[in-house]
């Protein structure tokens, strides 16, 4: 049986808004996932937005966990063991400092998207207009499409065939409104996750603050916050592993 081919899909917006600080990518939302699918057997491929260096959002790093605003609060900050890994990871950390463009690749070569969060997605997955296409195209064909955190921001312009929005009926769950209060970013960030998605008709569904959630729906699985990061990729080893059986 081939590899499952999985297309992980980072941010290239490095600034917090009006905020002043920089963000990015947060790092555990890429890592954790990255080698719990590659661990699993999945072939993956790394791209971002605009291509080049992926932006991580400093406080996701080791040296400066808890320093600023970030996906949480400061008493609750630590930094997993796939983020140490991914560092020390020569192989991943070149193609990071170079990732290709998401234009340059084709959605028809995988059988699954995955979208990390952080706060930068919420400036440019959000609006850009290549991803929507790449995740409506890759819905309608029954493929995986999954995200985490913040990662669901990239959801909103995505539509099916039909123009409605892919995640109109369905099951969701995102970066939560209090998640976001409780890192002290609701009047920064261009608009609440949380409320985006219920306003485009999806079924808003959560877990405690902090504690790893997450929901399938058809072909869309996301998760609620970085905790929620591995459970989202083992949901996608599953059903990747479903499809690619036939």
């Amino acid at each position: 049986m081939p590899a499952p081919k999985v297309l992980i899909v980072a941010t290239s917006h490095d600034r917090l808004g009006s905020a002043g600080h920089r963000t990015g990518v947060w790092l555990e939302e890429l890592a954790t996932p990255y080698y719990t699918l590659l661990d699993g057997g999945a072939e993956i491929t790394l791209v971002s937005i605009k291509g080049g260096a992926i932006p991580w959002d400093p406080r996701s790093l080791p040296a400066e966990a808890g320093e600023g605003p970030g996906e949480k609060p400061e008493e609750q900050q630590e930094v997993p063991a796939s983020v140490h890994r991914f560092l020390a990871d020569e192989q991943v950390m070149q193609l990071a400092r170079n990732s290709p463009a998401l234009g340059s690749v084709d959605a028809a070569s995988f059988d699954a998207v995955f979208l990390p969060g952080g706060h930068g997605p919420m400036w440019d997955a959000a609006n850009d207009e290549t991803l929507a296409r790449l995740i409506g195209t890759m819905f309608d064909q029954g493929k995986v499409v999954a995200a985490v955190c913040h990662g669901p921001a990239g959801l909103v312009q995505a539509k099916r065939q039909d123009g409605r929005p892919i995640v109109e009926g369905l099951r969701v769950s995102a970066f939560t409104n209090t998640e976001e209060e409780a890192v002290g970013l609701t009047t920064v960030v261009p608009f609440l996750l949380e409320d985006r998605l219920k306003e485009l008709g999806c079924r808003f569904e959560r877990g405690p603050d902090w504690q790893p959630f997450a929901v399938q729906d058809r072909n869309l699985i996301t998760g609620q916050n970085p905790q929620s990061s591995e459970l989202v990729a083992r949901h996608v080893l599953t059903a990747v592993e479903r499809d690619t059986r036939g």
